[in-house]
């Protein structure tokens, strides 16, 4: 019997469904398991393994190769490029400056299970370097400052939702380009904001 929702069950099936074989939905899958526990659970694996013919093993094997499905992972996600643009402009700075206000380094959980630090592989934004992400939602141009300013809001205010709009004019710098569109969508956990998953929705009003 299964143990997700019939909403999370009817996504999963539009998202098979897209797909000319079931296995091929497996990366997709494994954010909506994602999505329903909090963290990459091996009763997630499971399900997504029962809904795509495969052996609880061979979703692992796909699960365990990329390092976004996070068996362990915090309310918020603070990923930090140190990349070569972002490491020449700073992005190690940055962060160390995480790590130490928050005193969570890279590849661990808060005890409170609220955030969680990684540094990271060039997330695209070279231009507004030094670069960071929240829940996969970007800010540009921070300085160690910024960033201690910015966890430190994350972990006082708890917002619901995280967007890089909002999290760009609060904290950020210098960006790649001038963002000509003011998107009030992101993400709603450590899983990138995508209807599809159902881990996106809009801001609060009050955080305009």
């Amino acid at each position: 019997m299964s143990r997700w929702s019939p909403q999370t069950l009817e996504r999963a099936a539009a998202l098979i469904a897209s797909y000319p074989e079931k296995r091929s939905a497996t990366m997709p899958l494994l954010y909506l398991a994602m999505r329903h526990d909090g963290r990459l659970t091996r009763e997630g694996m499971a399900q997504v393994a029962e809904l795509t013919g495969q052996t609880p093993a061979q979703v692992l094997a796909v699960a365990s190769f990329y390092t976004m499905y996070k068996p362990e992972v915090g309310r918020y996600l603070v990923s930090v490029c140190t990349s070569i643009s972002c490491m020449l402009l700073g992005g190690d700075d940055v962060l160390h400056a995480v790590e130490e206000s928050t005193g969570v380094p890279h590849g661990e959980t808060s005890p409170d299970g609220q955030l969680s630090v990684e540094h990271v592989e060039c997330i695209g934004a070279c231009g507004g370097a030094p670069a960071v992400q929240v829940n996969y939602e970007l800010v540009e141009g921070l300085t160690p400052q910024r960033a201690e300013a910015m966890v430190a809001w994350l972990m006082a205010e708890k917002p619901d939702v995280v967007v890089s709009e909002d999290l760009q004019q609060r904290f950020g710098g210098a960006t790649s380009f001038d963002w000509a569109i003011v998107d009030r969508l992101g993400a709603v956990g450590p899983v990138p904001a995508f209807q599809p998953y159902g881990t996106v929705a809009v801001a609060d009003e009050e955080q305009e």
